[in-house]
This record gives structure tokens, sequence and C-alpha cells, in this order.
């Protein structure tokens, strides 16, 4: 049996009410709020953290011999964005990372594509949506990220069977960008419409045939794509029951949308349930699964719908800043200086996986890790120990309304790590005000800041909520 082991996603914090664009435009916005990636997130950082939620759900001991990323908005071209999300997850060197980049449908083709093949694969899809200021687009769309492990039993427990699918191509141009532009640019509401519904139902029914399935055996269809009405169109004529598909509360997450609603209907499902999944993008996609007795038993550590309960407000103002629409008095303070290839390349351990120190003699934890130990001066007399995980508890914190960030003023905090270890931290995802001594936190994966090109990525402490 083949199929997914583990499901994860990641919405990120911060929620854009629509009705704020109205209130600063005139005009745009509607109901329900959109989900923003903070200004300290990409689409690699929303990989990680989706992928580290499936990597939980997978377990420890689970082996994955390849890492497949795909998004519409990398953070580098040329360079591979998947050897960052491999280097935070601390995936053995023989482990195959490679972007598919570019298009919506690549994070479709990638599942399709672990699901057909062989051996334990990690797909991650995220994106970080956007449009210009009362457009469509930009009280749509959202942002986030998706992740699955994908295998056989030798593998792990599989929690949803996979049953077969169909996919169907066809080249027109409706949604499209340029390299450099940071919008998309839609052709007429109608051609999209008249286009993708024919090719969806192609699919559904090539895939139901050769599945052997009827409409009447699927419990719940996913249906996304980037052409709303389309998607509304072909969802109505399936004849089974559609899952949510989140527009209220996170928007369209462009390629990690696909993922997002499929971990959201796995997270609900019970055994024996069969899940469509129908993806609109340059063609169709339709994938059958069915879920086996293992899901009842392996749930995300955060379901999505707890992340979209858990989210926080966020002005309009700071939302077009965030997003480079607007531009704000910078801090009065120099940038920051490049980041070092070289000295990351020496320390990836620490400052792409957070992993620090334990003297084997005296129990103390160094972060970063140390080779010297403090006690008594042996030399290499440490084991390594993985921090990502580790609660802390905010031990004393300060607010700096000086230093260079982004989005000042920054919340700077000592924290002091369960079973040992205290570091300096900068906090995200939380207002000044909301910060408190004894605060509990939890580490994030998140982009400290950019410079001449390079992004700098490290950990954040965030608050944990219930």
């Amino acid at each position: 049996m083949r199929g997914i082991i583990s499901a994860g996603a990641y919405v990120p914090f911060r929620r854009l009410d629509r009705a704020e664009v109205a209130r600063f435009f005139g005009s745009g916005g509607g109901k329900g709020t959109r989900a923003v990636a903070s200004y300290d997130e990409d689409t690699t950082s929303l990989g990680v953290e989706a992928a580290r939620q499936a990597m939980r759900a997978a377990g420890d001991q689970h082996n994955v011999r390849s890492l497949s990323f795909a998004t519409t908005a990398p953070a580098y071209v040329d360079k591979t964005n998947a050897t960052t999300i491999h280097a935070a997850l601390r995936l053995d060197s023989d482990c195959l990372a490679i972007d598919m980049c570019g298009s919506v449908r690549a994070a479709t083709g990638a599942l399709r594509l672990a699901l057909e093949g062989n051996g334990s694969t990690l797909v991650v899809a995220a994106d970080v949506r956007t449009g210009l200021p009362t457009s469509v687009d930009e009280s749509t769309h959202g942002d986030g990220g998706a992740a699955f492990v994908v295998g056989d039993d030798t593998d792990g427990a599989v929690i949803a069977e996979y049953l077969g699918g169909a996919s169907v191509t066809e080249e027109f141009t409706d949604r499209w960008r340029v390299p450099g532009a940071s919008t998309s640019r839609l052709w007429d509401e109608r051609f999209g419409e008249i286009k993708y519904i024919p090719l969806g139902e192609q699919a559904w029914n090539a895939a139901l045939k050769k599945t052997e399935l009827t409409p009447g055996d699927v419990s719940v269809a996913v249906v996304t794509g980037p052409h709303a009405r389309a998607v509304r169109g072909l969802a109505g004529r399936l004849g089974v029951k559609v899952a949510d598909d989140l527009s209220g509360s996170v928007g369209w997450t462009g390629a990690a949308h696909a993922g997002l609603l499929l971990t959201n209907a796995l997270e609900t499902a019970e055994p024996g349930q069969v899940i469509a999944l129908i993806s609109l993008a340059d063609g169709a996609d339709v994938v059958f699964f069915r879920t086996t007795a293992a899901i009842a038993r392996t749930r995300a550590e955060r379901t999505v719908a707890q992340q979209i309960a858990q989210g926080g407000p966020l002005l309009y103002g700071k939302f077009l800043a965030w997003r480079g629409m607007v531009s704000v008095e910078p801090p009065r303070r120099p940038e920051p200086a490049r980041t070092s290839s070289s000295a990351a390349a020496r320390t990836d351990d620490w400052k792409f996986g957070f992993v620090g120190s334990r003297d084997r003699k005296s129990g103390l934890v160094y972060m970063p890790p140390a080779r010297i130990s403090a006690k008594n001066d042996e030399i290499d007399d440490m084991d390594a120990v993985p921090m990502a995980d580790v609660l802390g508890t905010v031990v004393t914190y300060t607010v700096d309304r000086l230093a260079y960030s982004p989005s000042p003023p920054v919340v700077f905090a000592v924290v002091d790590f369960d079973g040992g270890g205290r570091l300096p931290l900068e906090l995200t995802d939380v207002d000044p005000d909301g910060v408190s001594i004894g605060m509990r936190v939890e580490m994030t994966f998140r982009r400290l800041y950019t410079a001449d090109g390079i992004h700098n990525y490290f950990w954040k402490g965030r608050p944990v909520r219930a």
C-alpha cells in the first residue's frame, strides 16, 4: 500500500480583515479575513513550518529519501530553496532536495509524482500571494504552506491510501506573471470558466473510471484552483460533498492551497472514507485517497482549524508595508551587512537545524554549541542536542525601538529552555504589550533580514498559544 503517511500545514499568525481595505481606500476588500505571512516569513520559512508539522506526525524515526518543494514565489532563483528546508529539518545528506517552482500546478504534480514513485518522499508547498491594493487578488488570496510524507507501508503507517488519479493538460493563458513581477494578470473571467470546467469534468470522469469508483463512493471532494469561478462551477457538477475552501478565513494560498485543503480534510476524516483532490491549474488533476485505520492514531500536533482560530489582527497599513506596496521611514540605523556564506556553511547544524551541545559529564547545554566544557575544560566531550522542538520560558526581555528591523520595534528576550540551555533571541508573532516574564515560547524558522540578495535565516521564539 502506498499513500500519505502524514500531513501537516502552516497558516501564518497574522490576519488581515478585508473590510480594512475599503475603510482605507473606499473600495476593494470584502468580508472575512486572509492569512498574511509576517515580514520575516517567505515561502521557504512557510515550507519549513509546514514540513515540521508533517515530520512530527510521521515520527522521528522516519527516514525521508527525497524532498520536493513547490512554490510560485521562490526566495531564490538559481539557488535551490529546498536545500534550506532540508537543512532546517536536519535530513540526511544523501536525501535529494529539489525545487519545482514557478507554477501553481507544480504542487499537485510533485504530490502525484511522489505517490506514483518509490521510496519515502517529503512533498512541501508554500506560497505568499499578493495583488495590487484594492484588487480582488489582494483580498481573496492568502499565504500558507502544506507538506506530506509519502511512502509505502514499509516506510510507516499509511493514513491515506493512494487509489489512483488522472490528469488533463491544455495550453492557454488565463493567469500569468512574468519573472520579476509581484502581481498576476488575468484574462477574461468567462474565458477561464469555459476552459477549466470541461477539463475538470474530463479528468474527474477519467479518474473515476480508472479507480472503479462512483460519485457515491466519495465522502468529500477538495476542489481548488486559481480561477475561483471555474472552481465553484465544477464543484457544483460533481454530485459529491465539497469541502470548505477556507476562502473566508485564509484565502486562496496558491501552490499550497490544494495541500492545505487536503490536510484539513484528513484532520477531520474517519477511517474508510474516500477523499478526492481536484486541482484546476493549466489543466486538471484528480487524485483519490482512502483513509485507513491509522488516521485515527496519526494527527498533526496543530491542526489547520486550530491555527485559523489562533490568528491575530494586522493593520492594513502594515500589510502594505510588509508587501512593499508603500515605503515607510526605515530605522535610523545602518542596515546589516550580508551574512557570510563560508561562516554559515561551517555552522549549518546550528544556524539551520538549531542544534546545541550538551556536556557529557556536567549535563550543561551550550547554545550555540561549544567544544570546550566550562566545567572541566575537556575538549569535544559533547553530544549534539536538537533544540528546535524544545519549549522555553522568557526570563527577561526588552523592546528595542532603535535596533534595525524591517518592522520595528524589535522584541528581544532571554529564554531558558526546558532541560537546560539559555539563549537571547528575537521574538516574533507578538505585540510588545503582550510580552511578559514567564511567557512560554516555541521556536520558529524565520528570515532575520536580507542583505546583498542573501537571506539570513535563523530561529526566533513565538508565544505558545493554547
